[in-house]
Protein backbone atom coordinates (compact mmCIF):
# COMPACT_ATOMS: atom_id res chain seq x y z
CA UNK A 1 0.00 0.00 0.00
CA UNK A 2 1.49 3.28 -0.93
CA UNK A 3 2.08 5.37 2.15
CA UNK A 4 0.19 8.53 2.54
CA UNK A 5 -1.76 10.97 5.28
CA UNK A 6 -5.85 10.21 6.44
CA UNK A 7 -6.66 12.72 8.61
CA UNK A 8 -9.82 11.45 9.52
CA UNK A 9 -13.01 13.75 10.44
CA UNK A 10 -14.77 13.94 14.03
CA UNK A 11 -17.50 11.30 13.79
CA UNK A 12 -18.95 13.68 16.50
CA UNK A 13 -18.56 16.84 14.06
CA UNK A 14 -21.35 18.91 16.84
CA UNK A 15 -19.24 18.80 19.64
CA UNK A 16 -15.36 18.34 18.25
CA UNK A 17 -13.70 19.71 15.54
CA UNK A 18 -11.07 18.79 13.07
CA UNK A 19 -8.64 20.77 10.93
CA UNK A 20 -5.11 21.08 10.76
CA UNK A 21 -4.01 24.38 12.26
CA UNK A 22 -1.84 26.70 10.26
CA UNK A 23 0.58 27.47 12.88
CA UNK A 24 3.40 24.92 14.47
CA UNK A 25 1.79 22.99 17.38
CA UNK A 26 4.70 20.75 18.17
CA UNK A 27 5.02 22.78 21.68
CA UNK A 28 1.65 22.03 22.58
CA UNK A 29 1.64 19.68 25.62
CA UNK A 30 -0.51 16.85 25.99
CA UNK A 31 -0.50 15.19 29.27
CA UNK A 32 -0.51 18.07 31.31
CA UNK A 33 -2.85 20.02 29.16
CA UNK A 34 -6.52 17.71 29.52
CA UNK A 35 -8.12 19.81 31.44
CA UNK A 36 -10.83 17.38 32.84
CA UNK A 37 -13.00 20.08 34.78
CA UNK A 38 -14.72 20.62 30.98
CA UNK A 39 -16.09 16.93 31.41
CA UNK A 40 -14.41 16.59 27.91
CA UNK A 41 -11.03 15.23 26.71
CA UNK A 42 -11.68 17.35 23.28
CA UNK A 43 -10.91 20.66 25.22
CA UNK A 44 -7.08 20.68 25.63
CA UNK A 45 -4.87 23.76 27.50
CA UNK A 46 -1.54 23.89 29.31
CA UNK A 47 -1.30 24.53 33.00
CA UNK A 48 -1.12 27.91 33.36
CA UNK A 49 -2.55 29.22 30.16
CA UNK A 50 -6.09 29.89 29.15
CA UNK A 51 -5.26 28.77 25.42
CA UNK A 52 -7.01 25.71 24.82
CA UNK A 53 -5.68 23.21 21.85
CA UNK A 54 -8.67 21.18 19.88
CA UNK A 55 -7.68 17.48 19.53
CA UNK A 56 -7.47 18.33 15.97
CA UNK A 57 -3.96 20.13 16.67
CA UNK A 58 -2.77 17.30 19.13
CA UNK A 59 -3.71 14.94 16.15
CA UNK A 60 -1.62 17.47 14.30
CA UNK A 61 1.23 17.49 16.10
CA UNK A 62 1.51 13.65 16.68
CA UNK A 63 1.23 12.97 12.58
CA UNK A 64 3.73 15.89 11.51
CA UNK A 65 6.50 13.94 14.16
CA UNK A 66 5.52 10.53 12.30
CA UNK A 67 6.07 11.77 8.69
CA UNK A 68 8.71 14.06 9.00
CA UNK A 69 10.58 10.47 10.40
CA UNK A 70 9.05 8.70 7.31
CA UNK A 71 12.48 7.85 5.79
CA UNK A 72 14.34 7.30 9.16
CA UNK A 73 11.22 4.88 10.15
CA UNK A 74 11.13 3.18 7.18
CA UNK A 75 14.83 2.45 7.28
CA UNK A 76 14.19 0.89 10.94
CA UNK A 77 11.53 -1.14 10.31
CA UNK A 78 12.86 -3.02 7.67
CA UNK A 79 15.11 -4.46 9.27
CA UNK A 80 12.13 -6.67 10.75
CA UNK A 81 9.09 -6.39 7.91
CA UNK A 82 9.36 -5.88 3.93
CA UNK A 83 9.14 -2.20 2.97
CA UNK A 84 5.55 -3.07 1.71
CA UNK A 85 3.92 -3.90 4.98
CA UNK A 86 6.11 -1.08 6.72
CA UNK A 87 4.54 1.28 4.36
CA UNK A 88 1.16 -0.32 5.28
CA UNK A 89 2.26 0.65 9.07
CA UNK A 90 3.04 3.85 8.93
CA UNK A 91 -0.27 3.85 7.24
CA UNK A 92 -2.97 2.33 9.97
CA UNK A 93 -0.18 4.55 12.46
CA UNK A 94 -1.61 7.95 10.99
CA UNK A 95 -4.87 6.75 10.58
CA UNK A 96 -5.11 5.65 14.26
CA UNK A 97 -3.16 8.54 15.60
CA UNK A 98 -5.95 10.92 13.90
CA UNK A 99 -8.52 9.23 15.40
CA UNK A 100 -7.06 9.42 18.74
CA UNK A 101 -9.46 12.49 19.81
CA UNK A 102 -12.45 10.67 18.48
CA UNK A 103 -11.52 7.50 20.44
CA UNK A 104 -10.94 9.15 24.17
CA UNK A 105 -13.96 11.76 23.41
CA UNK A 106 -15.79 9.01 22.90
CA UNK A 107 -14.57 6.70 25.77
CA UNK A 108 -13.56 9.60 27.95
CA UNK A 109 -11.09 7.20 29.52
CA UNK A 110 -10.98 7.89 33.71
CA UNK A 111 -7.37 9.42 34.62
CA UNK A 112 -4.44 6.69 34.65
CA UNK A 113 -1.37 7.26 37.18
CA UNK A 114 0.91 4.62 34.85
CA UNK A 115 -0.04 1.87 32.04
CA UNK A 116 2.21 -0.73 31.71
CA UNK A 117 2.55 -2.32 28.01
CA UNK A 118 4.47 -5.23 26.25
CA UNK A 119 5.64 -4.08 23.19
CA UNK A 120 5.25 -7.20 20.32
CA UNK A 121 7.76 -8.35 18.05
CA UNK A 122 5.45 -7.67 15.32
CA UNK A 123 3.72 -4.81 13.66
CA UNK A 124 6.24 -2.68 16.11
CA UNK A 125 5.57 0.56 14.62
CA UNK A 126 1.80 -0.10 14.78
CA UNK A 127 1.72 -1.41 18.38
CA UNK A 128 4.04 1.55 19.47
CA UNK A 129 1.34 3.45 18.49
CA UNK A 130 -1.81 1.31 19.68
CA UNK A 131 0.15 0.62 22.97
CA UNK A 132 2.12 3.39 23.46
CA UNK A 133 1.50 6.39 21.93
CA UNK A 134 -2.34 6.52 22.25
CA UNK A 135 -2.46 5.97 25.80
CA UNK A 136 0.05 8.41 26.85
CA UNK A 137 -2.24 10.73 25.99
CA UNK A 138 -4.70 9.98 29.29
CA UNK A 139 -2.19 8.15 31.27
CA UNK A 140 0.50 10.03 33.32
CA UNK A 141 3.29 7.56 32.85
CA UNK A 142 3.44 5.05 29.54
CA UNK A 143 6.16 2.17 30.58
CA UNK A 144 6.60 0.44 27.67
CA UNK A 145 8.91 -3.00 27.22
CA UNK A 146 9.94 -4.49 23.81
CA UNK A 147 10.69 -7.83 22.97
CA UNK A 148 13.35 -9.37 23.62
CA UNK A 149 13.38 -10.57 19.93
CA UNK A 150 13.38 -7.03 18.59
CA UNK A 151 14.87 -4.96 21.54
CA UNK A 152 17.46 -3.03 19.12
CA UNK A 153 14.70 -2.26 16.29
CA UNK A 154 12.06 -1.14 18.90
CA UNK A 155 14.85 0.84 20.62
CA UNK A 156 15.74 2.46 17.17
CA UNK A 157 12.19 2.79 16.60
CA UNK A 158 11.79 4.99 19.97
CA UNK A 159 15.09 7.10 19.46
CA UNK A 160 13.55 8.16 15.87
CA UNK A 161 9.95 9.15 17.33
CA UNK A 162 10.37 9.41 20.83
CA UNK A 163 11.85 12.51 21.49
CA UNK A 164 9.41 14.52 19.67
CA UNK A 165 7.00 12.74 20.73
CA UNK A 166 8.27 13.41 24.90
CA UNK A 167 8.80 16.87 23.53
CA UNK A 168 4.80 17.03 22.93
CA UNK A 169 4.58 15.75 26.27
CA UNK A 170 3.89 11.84 25.70
CA UNK A 171 4.65 10.75 28.39
CA UNK A 172 6.01 7.26 27.36
CA UNK A 173 9.47 5.58 28.42
CA UNK A 174 10.65 2.25 26.32
CA UNK A 175 12.87 0.56 28.53
CA UNK A 176 14.92 -2.66 27.65
CA UNK A 177 14.70 -4.98 30.43
CA UNK A 178 14.06 -8.23 31.30
CA UNK A 179 10.46 -9.57 31.51
CA UNK A 180 11.06 -10.03 35.23
CA UNK A 181 12.15 -6.70 35.64
CA UNK A 182 9.61 -5.69 33.95
CA UNK A 183 7.14 -7.61 36.25
CA UNK A 184 7.88 -4.76 38.90
CA UNK A 185 6.79 -1.88 36.74
CA UNK A 186 3.25 -4.13 36.39
CA UNK A 187 2.50 -3.86 40.20
CA UNK A 188 2.61 -0.22 40.10
CA UNK A 189 0.63 0.23 37.08
CA UNK A 190 -3.12 0.74 37.49
CA UNK A 191 -3.18 -0.72 33.91
CA UNK A 192 -1.32 -3.54 32.41
CA UNK A 193 -1.27 -4.02 28.80
CA UNK A 194 0.00 -7.70 27.75
CA UNK A 195 0.86 -8.77 24.15
CA UNK A 196 1.71 -12.23 23.43
CA UNK A 197 1.23 -16.06 24.33
CA UNK A 198 -1.88 -16.71 26.49
CA UNK A 199 0.25 -18.76 28.33
CA UNK A 200 2.64 -15.80 29.70
CA UNK A 201 -0.26 -13.57 30.04
CA UNK A 202 -1.72 -15.97 32.74
CA UNK A 203 1.87 -15.80 34.28
CA UNK A 204 1.81 -12.14 34.16
CA UNK A 205 -1.67 -11.86 35.78
CA UNK A 206 -1.35 -14.37 38.12
CA UNK A 207 1.62 -11.91 39.84
CA UNK A 208 -0.92 -8.61 39.73
CA UNK A 209 -2.79 -7.39 42.35
CA UNK A 210 -6.51 -7.34 42.21
CA UNK A 211 -7.05 -4.23 41.59
CA UNK A 212 -4.45 -3.98 38.48
CA UNK A 213 -6.58 -3.95 35.14
CA UNK A 214 -4.64 -6.17 32.49
CA UNK A 215 -5.62 -6.12 28.92
CA UNK A 216 -4.58 -8.99 26.86
CA UNK A 217 -4.17 -9.37 23.03
CA UNK A 218 -2.79 -12.80 21.95
CA UNK A 219 -3.69 -14.62 18.48
CA UNK A 220 -6.11 -16.96 16.68
CA UNK A 221 -6.19 -18.55 13.46
CA UNK A 222 -8.72 -15.78 11.68
CA UNK A 223 -10.18 -19.16 9.38
CA UNK A 224 -11.54 -17.49 5.70
CA UNK A 225 -14.41 -19.35 4.42
CA UNK A 226 -14.70 -19.47 0.83
CA UNK A 227 -18.40 -21.11 0.06
CA UNK A 228 -20.28 -22.60 -2.98
CA UNK A 229 -21.37 -18.53 -3.71
CA UNK A 230 -18.27 -17.14 -3.11
CA UNK A 231 -16.66 -13.87 -6.33
CA UNK A 232 -13.53 -16.47 -6.33
CA UNK A 233 -11.35 -13.84 -8.11
CA UNK A 234 -11.92 -11.74 -4.84
CA UNK A 235 -11.76 -14.67 -2.45
CA UNK A 236 -8.83 -15.77 -3.89
CA UNK A 237 -7.32 -12.13 -4.15
CA UNK A 238 -7.81 -11.68 -0.70
CA UNK A 239 -6.68 -14.51 0.62
CA UNK A 240 -2.86 -14.00 -1.03
CA UNK A 241 -2.52 -10.86 0.08
CA UNK A 242 -3.64 -11.48 3.71
CA UNK A 243 -1.37 -14.72 4.10
CA UNK A 244 2.13 -13.21 2.45
CA UNK A 245 1.04 -9.55 4.45
CA UNK A 246 5.05 -9.39 5.79
CA UNK A 247 5.71 -12.45 4.53
CA UNK A 248 3.24 -14.15 6.64
CA UNK A 249 4.82 -12.95 9.84
CA UNK A 250 2.06 -11.21 11.30
CA UNK A 251 -1.07 -12.62 14.30
CA UNK A 252 -4.06 -11.36 11.63
CA UNK A 253 -2.78 -13.99 9.06
CA UNK A 254 -4.96 -16.65 7.98
CA UNK A 255 -3.62 -20.09 8.88
CA UNK A 256 -6.60 -21.84 7.66
CA UNK A 257 -8.92 -21.29 4.30
CA UNK A 258 -11.85 -23.35 4.70
CA UNK A 259 -13.20 -24.06 1.02
CA UNK A 260 -16.40 -25.78 -0.53
CA UNK A 261 -16.02 -28.94 -2.22
CA UNK A 262 -17.93 -27.58 -4.95
CA UNK A 263 -15.53 -24.63 -5.67
CA UNK A 264 -12.08 -26.61 -4.23
CA UNK A 265 -10.84 -27.51 -7.70
CA UNK A 266 -11.14 -23.80 -9.24
CA UNK A 267 -9.76 -22.11 -5.92
CA UNK A 268 -6.83 -24.46 -5.90
CA UNK A 269 -6.20 -23.19 -9.52
CA UNK A 270 -6.50 -19.80 -8.74
CA UNK A 271 -4.27 -19.78 -5.57
CA UNK A 272 -1.60 -21.28 -7.35
CA UNK A 273 -1.57 -18.80 -10.04
CA UNK A 274 -1.43 -15.84 -7.94
CA UNK A 275 1.09 -17.44 -5.81
CA UNK A 276 3.75 -17.42 -8.84
CA UNK A 277 3.26 -13.62 -9.09
CA UNK A 278 4.11 -12.76 -5.00
CA UNK A 279 7.17 -10.73 -5.23
CA UNK A 280 9.91 -12.36 -3.97
CA UNK A 281 13.22 -10.23 -2.85
CA UNK A 282 14.81 -8.48 -0.01
CA UNK A 283 12.57 -6.93 2.53
CA UNK A 284 14.40 -3.18 1.86
CA UNK A 285 12.81 -3.44 -1.41
CA UNK A 286 9.78 -1.84 -3.00
CA UNK A 287 6.98 -3.74 -3.95
CA UNK A 288 8.01 -7.21 -2.42
CA UNK A 289 5.76 -9.36 -0.48
CA UNK A 290 7.63 -12.39 0.64
CA UNK A 291 11.82 -12.19 2.05
CA UNK A 292 13.39 -14.44 4.28
CA UNK A 293 11.87 -14.70 7.84
CA UNK A 294 13.11 -12.76 10.70
CA UNK A 295 12.96 -15.56 13.47
CA UNK A 296 14.69 -18.83 12.88
CA UNK A 297 12.00 -20.65 15.08
CA UNK A 298 9.64 -19.58 12.14
CA UNK A 299 11.69 -20.73 9.76
CA UNK A 300 11.72 -24.33 11.35
CA UNK A 301 7.77 -24.25 12.59
CA UNK A 302 7.42 -23.43 8.43
CA UNK A 303 9.74 -26.51 7.40
CA UNK A 304 8.18 -28.70 9.97
CA UNK A 305 4.35 -28.18 9.16
CA UNK A 306 5.65 -28.34 5.00
CA UNK A 307 7.38 -31.92 5.78
CA UNK A 308 4.43 -32.82 7.79
CA UNK A 309 2.15 -32.38 5.19
CA UNK A 310 4.64 -33.50 1.88
CA UNK A 311 2.04 -35.25 0.25
CA UNK A 312 -0.94 -32.35 -0.10
CA UNK A 313 1.59 -29.70 -1.41
CA UNK A 314 0.27 -28.52 -4.34
CA UNK A 315 2.85 -25.74 -5.19
CA UNK A 316 6.05 -24.50 -3.42
CA UNK A 317 7.52 -26.30 -0.70
CA UNK A 318 10.89 -24.73 -0.45
CA UNK A 319 13.13 -23.45 3.04
CA UNK A 320 15.97 -22.42 2.45
CA UNK A 321 19.12 -21.87 4.77
CA UNK A 322 19.04 -18.13 4.11
CA UNK A 323 15.48 -18.00 6.13
CA UNK A 324 13.65 -18.14 2.92
CA UNK A 325 10.06 -19.89 2.60
CA UNK A 326 8.59 -20.16 -1.00
CA UNK A 327 5.16 -19.40 -1.12
CA UNK A 328 3.20 -22.47 -0.40
CA UNK A 329 -0.20 -23.61 -1.04
CA UNK A 330 -1.29 -27.09 1.00
CA UNK A 331 -4.10 -28.64 0.12
CA UNK A 332 -5.72 -30.89 2.96
CA UNK A 333 -9.32 -33.04 2.93
CA UNK A 334 -11.71 -32.25 5.82
CA UNK A 335 -10.73 -33.71 9.19
CA UNK A 336 -12.34 -31.64 12.19
CA UNK A 337 -9.36 -32.69 14.59
CA UNK A 338 -7.12 -30.44 12.20
CA UNK A 339 -6.01 -27.07 14.29
CA UNK A 340 -3.52 -24.83 12.26
CA UNK A 341 -0.57 -24.01 14.50
CA UNK A 342 0.37 -20.27 13.70
CA UNK A 343 2.76 -20.28 10.98
CA UNK A 344 4.27 -17.11 10.84
CA UNK A 345 5.21 -17.98 7.19
CA UNK A 346 3.70 -17.59 3.66
CA UNK A 347 1.76 -20.79 3.79
CA UNK A 348 -1.45 -20.96 2.45
CA UNK A 349 -3.04 -24.04 3.50
CA UNK A 350 -6.82 -25.11 2.27
CA UNK A 351 -9.20 -27.44 3.75
CA UNK A 352 -12.09 -28.77 2.27
CA UNK A 353 -15.65 -28.70 3.48
CA UNK A 354 -19.05 -29.84 2.19
CA UNK A 355 -21.32 -28.61 5.13
CA UNK A 356 -21.51 -25.11 6.82
CA UNK A 357 -22.06 -27.19 10.20
CA UNK A 358 -18.80 -28.83 9.71
CA UNK A 359 -16.93 -25.56 10.22
CA UNK A 360 -19.28 -24.28 12.53
CA UNK A 361 -18.72 -27.51 14.98
CA UNK A 362 -15.10 -27.04 14.16
CA UNK A 363 -15.22 -23.68 15.52
CA UNK A 364 -17.23 -24.25 18.27
CA UNK A 365 -14.63 -27.14 19.79
CA UNK A 366 -12.86 -26.79 23.14
CA UNK A 367 -9.28 -25.23 21.11
CA UNK A 368 -10.75 -23.54 18.62
CA UNK A 369 -13.75 -21.68 21.14
CA UNK A 370 -10.74 -21.04 23.61
CA UNK A 371 -8.62 -18.67 20.58
CA UNK A 372 -11.70 -17.53 18.48
CA UNK A 373 -11.00 -14.36 17.14
CA UNK A 374 -12.34 -13.60 13.56
CA UNK A 375 -13.42 -15.36 10.66
CA UNK A 376 -13.44 -13.67 7.21
CA UNK A 377 -17.02 -15.17 5.30
CA UNK A 378 -16.95 -14.88 1.26
CA UNK A 379 -19.90 -16.45 0.13
CA UNK A 380 -21.52 -18.82 2.51
CA UNK A 381 -24.46 -17.96 3.75
CA UNK A 382 -25.21 -19.93 6.18
CA UNK A 383 -22.76 -18.15 8.32
CA UNK A 384 -22.88 -14.55 7.59
CA UNK A 385 -23.83 -13.11 10.82
CA UNK A 386 -22.19 -11.16 13.64
CA UNK A 387 -20.77 -14.24 15.34
CA UNK A 388 -19.27 -17.66 14.61
CA UNK A 389 -18.73 -19.23 17.86
CA UNK A 390 -16.63 -16.73 19.44
CA UNK A 391 -15.16 -15.65 16.32
CA UNK A 392 -16.49 -12.19 15.02
CA UNK A 393 -17.34 -12.76 11.55
CA UNK A 394 -16.23 -10.40 8.53
CA UNK A 395 -18.21 -9.92 5.23
CA UNK A 396 -16.26 -10.35 2.27
CA UNK A 397 -13.30 -9.52 3.72
CA UNK A 398 -10.29 -10.27 5.71
CA UNK A 399 -9.14 -9.21 9.16
CA UNK A 400 -6.74 -5.93 7.63
CA UNK A 401 -9.54 -4.56 5.90
CA UNK A 402 -11.75 -4.25 8.80
CA UNK A 403 -9.20 -3.91 12.25
CA UNK A 404 -9.44 -0.50 13.57
CA UNK A 405 -7.04 0.98 15.83
CA UNK A 406 -9.22 3.39 17.84
CA UNK A 407 -12.13 0.76 18.33
CA UNK A 408 -12.27 -2.70 20.50
CA UNK A 409 -10.06 -5.48 18.57
CA UNK A 410 -10.10 -9.38 18.75
CA UNK A 411 -12.81 -11.71 19.41
CA UNK A 412 -14.57 -13.82 22.17
CA UNK A 413 -12.05 -16.22 22.82
CA UNK A 414 -10.09 -16.37 26.03
CA UNK A 415 -6.54 -16.45 24.35
CA UNK A 416 -7.33 -14.44 21.83
CA UNK A 417 -8.48 -10.75 23.68
CA UNK A 418 -9.80 -10.41 27.60
CA UNK A 419 -9.88 -8.39 30.22
CA UNK A 420 -8.82 -9.29 33.72
CA UNK A 421 -9.66 -7.05 36.94
CA UNK A 422 -10.43 -7.98 40.31
CA UNK A 423 -10.52 -12.06 39.85
CA UNK A 424 -12.22 -12.03 36.97
CA UNK A 425 -11.26 -12.59 33.23
CA UNK A 426 -13.98 -11.87 30.52
CA UNK A 427 -12.98 -12.89 26.90
CA UNK A 428 -14.31 -9.71 24.12
CA UNK A 429 -12.88 -7.41 21.35
CA UNK A 430 -10.65 -4.98 23.63
CA UNK A 431 -9.32 -1.51 23.62
CA UNK A 432 -7.89 0.14 27.14
CA UNK A 433 -9.47 3.16 26.60
CA UNK A 434 -12.86 1.76 26.72
CA UNK A 435 -12.03 -0.19 29.59
CA UNK A 436 -11.04 2.31 31.52
CA UNK A 437 -13.83 4.85 30.89
CA UNK A 438 -15.15 6.95 33.34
Amino acid sequence: MACGILLLPCRSPASCEWEIPADDVRGVGVNDVIDVRHGSACHLRRKGDDRHASWGEIAAGLVRIFLDARDDLMEVLTGVATLRSAEDELFRSLRALSGAGWEIQRNSPGALRKVASFLPSNNLLYSYVLFGVIPSLYADRLCMRPSARVTDTAMALDAVVGPALRGLGCGLDLTPVSQREFMTTCLTADAVVFTGQPRNADAVAAKLGTDTLMVALGSGPNPIVVGLEAKLARACQDIVEARVYNSGQDCLCPDIVFVHESVMKEVVERLEDLLTRVVIGERHSPGVQVAPLVYQDAVAGASEFIDRHRENVVSGGSVDADGFVEPTLVSLPWNPDFHPPELFSPIVTLMEYSSPSDIEAWMASPCESERGMYVSVYGEPALDRERVATSVVTRECTTFDIEDGNRPFGGYGASASSVRHRGTRTARPVLLSAEVRR
